[in-house]
């Protein structure tokens, strides 16, 4: 099992530079930083990164089809492996309806548009001219003027088919999945896709993306997480709720809480210990092993801390560092 870490450049970018040196210190094998129109940009932070750091691999948490066009994409990846030493990761994933919503860009097709984009950077990155007809992405003629390097294709992917594709298609896929429920209904799917493209599913790195928070204090650790799992249970199909047993009219009732900024009324009562067991990896250092180890069980390759990741970042790197990467 490899270990990763995601950061979000909602920081500033030099504060985002010193986590992500600490967590190289501290024995992580990725850092993920996320893609957000409203947050500092993902190439100009991994640049940082790269300059900042020596053996980390740097991928994006993740960047997707619309808002970057893929010779872009490319041209963007293929830099920051120029600039790194060759530890560029692309993560790439359909994107989010809402947000698009609210940039006024038309979300569609995301299999698709997905499945085209991928093909099309895998032919950038052969250095060759590039002509595609597809149904979303059609390129005529286009090039990479430097060589990119061959960056391995990370898909962040929830529903079904798009871990299919992921199977089909993908060096490995970043899910946003803390329980191996979640996840015994994924490893099939993603083992479907890869050998319906005559792959070994082995050769798909499996990373649970998941709310991860750690502290000595298991109810300081729940706390920092809360917030995070609120936004998760508010975001999930019923189908997902269901599988965990939770009641799905709670969805409306934490959405609403959200929407009106009562976060006290979040944090008192509303998330459960079961969403908070359902959507997060949280607690003391055997608290979080405990889950791992069951993650690992069931196909997981990769576990990725994310937001909070604790209380407190630098101490929780440094947690993570000693009592779990350090520990196994």
């Amino acid at each position: 099992m490899t270990f990763g870490i995601e950061f979000v450049p909602s920081d500033p970018v030099l504060k985002v530079s010193h986590y992500a040196k600490l967590a190289e210190q501290q024995g992580f094998d990725n850092v993920w930083i996320t893609d957000h129109y409203n947050n500092r940009d993902v190439y100009t932070t991994m640049a940082v990164l790269a300059l900042n750091t020596n053996s980390i691999k740097l991928g994006t948490g993740v960047t997707n089809p619309y808002t970057r066009n893929a010779a872009i994409a490319a041209s963007s990846i293929g830099a920051i492996n120029e600039i790194s030493g060759g530890r560029a990761i692309l993560g790439i994933g359909p994107g989010d309806k809402a947000t698009f919503d609210a940039m006024g860009i038309s979300w569609d097709k995301p299999l698709t548009m997905t499945k085209e984009t991928i093909a099309a950077i895998r032919a950038y990155f052969t250095g060759k001219t590039v002509n595609q007809t597809g149904e979303m992405v059609n390129i005529s003629g286009a090039k990479m003027a430097f060589n990119t390097g061959n960056v391995p294709i990370y898909m962040g992917a929830q529903g079904p088919k798009m871990l299919e594709l992921a199977g089909e298609v993908a060096d490995g896929v970043l899910i946003n999945a803390s329980h191996p429920k979640d996840f015994e209904v994924a490893v099939k799917q993603i083992a479907a896709g890869a050998k319906t493209a005559g792959r070994d599913p082995k050769d798909v790195d499996v990373a649970a993306y998941a709310c991860f928070s750690i502290d000595k204090d298991a109810k300081k650790a729940a706390s920092a997480a809360q917030i995070v799992v609120a936004f998760i249970v508010a975001g999930s199909p019923d189908m997902v709720l269901e599988r965990h047993g939770i009641d799905v009219a709670a969805k409306a009732d934490i959405g609403g809480a959200i929407a009106k900024g009562d976060f006290g009324a979040l944090m008192g009562g509303m998330i459960t210990d079961g969403m908070m067991d359902a959507f997060s990896i949280c607690g003391t250092p055997d608290d979080c092993k405990a889950r791992i180890n069951d993650l690992l069980d069931i196909g997981v390759t990769q576990i990725v801390a994310g937001s909070p990741i604790g209380p407190n970042k630098e101490k929780a790197i440094k947690l993570i560092g000693k009592e779990i990467i350090g520990g196994n």
